[in-house]
């Protein structure tokens, strides 16, 4: 599935909606975020993440969508299951991701 931006417009609807949602927190100017971001896109298109949302979210532009996490600091990973937060944490490790997807199950 694809990687899906979001905002502070849509944020809630696409965790209220979707029982298993993956979020990447990010900036711009972050190079670490960059860096992580070709290994998020390619574990989103996994076969067996197809019953997953894959959001990414400037925590910058979108202050509501980071309190719902608790972003501390970037790049940062969180994942909600039927709309409320299980874990989230600053990390650029693919090991991580794979983690926080287990979680979901």
């Amino acid at each position: 599935m694809a990687v899906i931006t979001s905002t502070d417009n849509d944020f809630a609807q696409h965790i209220n909606s979707n029982s298993k949602v993956v979020v990447k927190y990010y900036a711009d100017w972050c190079g670490n975020c960059k860096l992580f971001a070709p290994k998020y896109k390619r574990v989103s298109n996994e076969e067996d993440k197809a019953d997953i949302l894959f959001l990414d979210v400037d925590a910058e532009k979108n202050p509501e969508a980071r309190k719902m996490a608790g972003v501390d600091n970037l790049p940062y990973m969180a994942v909600f299951k039927d709309g409320a937060l299980v874990e989230g944490s600053a990390s650029s490790k693919e090991d991580y991701l794979r983690t926080l997807l287990e979680k979901l199950n």
